[in-house]
């Protein structure tokens, strides 16, 4: 499973990643937040900078659908700009914690 790209797999408070484009290629970790704050993100994630640091760039948050199912997305700081995608099913997978990166436009950006 290590050639998986534009994934995230959440093992109860593990969470792990990775985001590639043409632009960037970005593997991750993430950490559960304690807030009490109903709208705080439900992971910090965690990447290497180019010198080997650990920096914080995005977080995950888990919202509701318009049947009040719930669903995960995800925002990253990829150093080109902001990246927003929702998480949903891995093609050809059968793991409930697997999950694929599917990229958002936001309003005022291009496709």
């Amino acid at each position: 499973m290590t050639d998986l790209t534009n994934f995230v797999r959440i093992d109860g408070d593990k969470l792990t990643g990775n985001v590639a484009t043409l632009t960037f290629d970005i593997d991750f970790t993430g950490e559960p937040v304690v807030s009490d704050n109903p709208d705080a993100p439900k992971y910090r994630i965690f990447a290497k900078s180019p010198r080997g640091r650990r920096i914080e760039v995005g977080a995950v948050w888990q919202n509701l659908n318009r049947d009040d199912k719930p669903y995960y997305s995800i925002s990253l700081n990829t150093g080109h700009g902001r990246f927003y995608a929702n998480l949903g099913r891995y093609p050809g997978q059968d793991e409930e914690n697997l999950f694929a990166v599917i990229e958002q436009t936001r309003r005022g950006q291009g496709a």
